[in-house]
């Protein structure tokens, strides 16, 4: 995840495979958000019957900083009060980002 702008957006599309038990889940990786000392990653799934166009998925996230290879793991959001305050960090990362079309 070193290669972030200083939006905190990946330079190059990064790509990462979901496994659901609808199956493998394509999505790209909008940005890395840390919200409470805890960071977030912010997935946007390519069509799929799961979720609907435009839609991103929030998940807990950690990376292992002994070991940089490690794959990095991916946590469910807990609480309604946890998931909201995501929201509202990733809404604020919008609000923020300078858009160039």
């Amino acid at each position: 995840m070193s290669d972030m702008n200083q939006n905190n957006i990946p330079e190059e599309d990064m790509i990462v495979e979901l496994e659901l038990e609808c199956g493998t889940v394509k999505c790209q990786i909008v940005t890395i958000l840390e919200v409470n000392e805890q960071d977030y990653i912010v997935l946007l799934p390519e069509p799929n019957p799961l979720a609907e166009e435009g839609e991103v998925w929030f998940y807990r996230y950690s990376e292992n900083p002994d070991d940089p290879n490690e794959e990095p793991e991916l946590g469910y959001i807990e609480s309604d009060e946890e998931f909201e305050l995501v929201e509202d960090a990733y809404d604020e990362f919008l609000d923020n980002v300078d858009f160039e079309d």
